[in-house]
């Protein structure tokens, strides 16, 4: 889901301004020419990769990515067709976007370690780039992620429609509709959910949404499942939200986040209370000291959850 910040982010780029620590957007070539834009602040190892979730860009984390560059670099990126980065050929499913990450950081000259942070689709993005680059990164922190087949497993759980995606598919197959025909227009209550920045952006962006949506239980899924079915010992840390959920709902997302984490000889699962989806608004504290949790145990090359007990069930 997308959520803008605007004023607070723009705060966090005066703070970068006015600081010795300096941020901005740079813009890099991809061997295919395509641009992708990286938004990195802060100095330091290793470099915390922030990977937003569907329909979000760079500037999702404004209350997470100043006070984790305080401590280390941290970037967030636009994927392809989203924020300042180019279009991208479809499909734009989890393999395509961790190739696309993977050649940008190399433009950048950003170099590992890294430490992943994915939210909810970001999740599944992160855990393929993780596959990708495995030697490079350090640690996985997945922020109320989309699992692979999701929706088959949450319908196995709970009976026909639950966790289906067909209404957000609908609306972007209607928005790229609108955007394909030129008549999104900011002031008509029928399209105004489609506009874009920029507006002539709006045909890519509803292309690389929809591609994103209808390959996340496809190809998205099946190639983490064709991927490693271990991450050794490094930390994986899983956040599940609370808020808007029934205890038995909560308890299967805590469960299929468990599962995750258990492909990890340190893995750690754990619910945040007072949090929606949308854990970066609503609980940015919780997902800054989990990601300080697993800054340290790289630094330090430990285990952060090899003192403590298995989580406790979700009610």
């Amino acid at each position: 889901m997308r959520w803008r910040g605007a004023q607070a982010f723009a705060a966090i780029v005066w703070l970068a301004i006015a600081s010795p620590i300096m941020a901005a957007d740079r813009t890099v070539a991809l061997p295919d020419g395509r641009k992708l834009n990286f938004f990195c602040l802060g100095k330091g190892s290793p470099t915390i990769l922030l990977e937003s979730g569907w329909s979000a860009d760079s500037r999702a984390w404004p209350k997470v990515l100043g006070p984790l560059a305080a401590t280390t670099r941290t970037c967030a990126y636009d994927r392809a067709g989203s924020g300042r980065s180019d279009a991208g050929p479809l499909p734009r499913d989890g393999a395509a976007i961790a190739r696309d990450l993977d050649a940008g950081l190399r433009a950048a000259r950003i170099s590992g370690p890294f430490i992943l942070i994915g939210h909810s689709a970001g999740g599944l993005y992160a855990r393929h780039f993780a596959n990708l680059r495995a030697r490079d990164v350090v640690g996985l922190l997945l922020v109320d992620s989309s699992v692979e087949h999701q929706q088959r497993r949450l319908q196995t759980a709970f009976g026909p429609g639950a966790g289906s995606l067909d209404g957000l598919i609908a609306r972007a197959r209607a928005c790229l509709s609108a955007a394909s025909a030129g008549k999104i227009s900011a002031e008509d209550p029928a399209t105004s959910a489609c506009a874009t920045e920029p507006p002539a952006a709006a045909q890519s962006r509803w292309e690389a949404r929809l591609s994103e949506l209808q390959t996340l239980d496809t190809s998205t899924s099946s190639q983490l499942d064709a991927g490693r079915a271990s991450y050794g010992d490094m930390p994986v840390s899983t956040l599940s939200a609370t808020r808007g959920r029934p205890g038995p709902v909560a308890d299967v997302w805590l469960a299929l986040h468990g599962e995750i984490a258990a492909r990890s000889a340190c893995g750690h699962s754990r619910l945040v209370a007072e949090s929606g989806h949308l854990m970066m608004k609503d609980r940015p504290d919780a997902i800054i000291e989990a990601a300080q949790t697993l800054l340290a145990a790289a630094r330090a090359n430990s285990c952060p959850f090899a003192d403590l007990a298995a989580p406790p069930p979700a009610r």
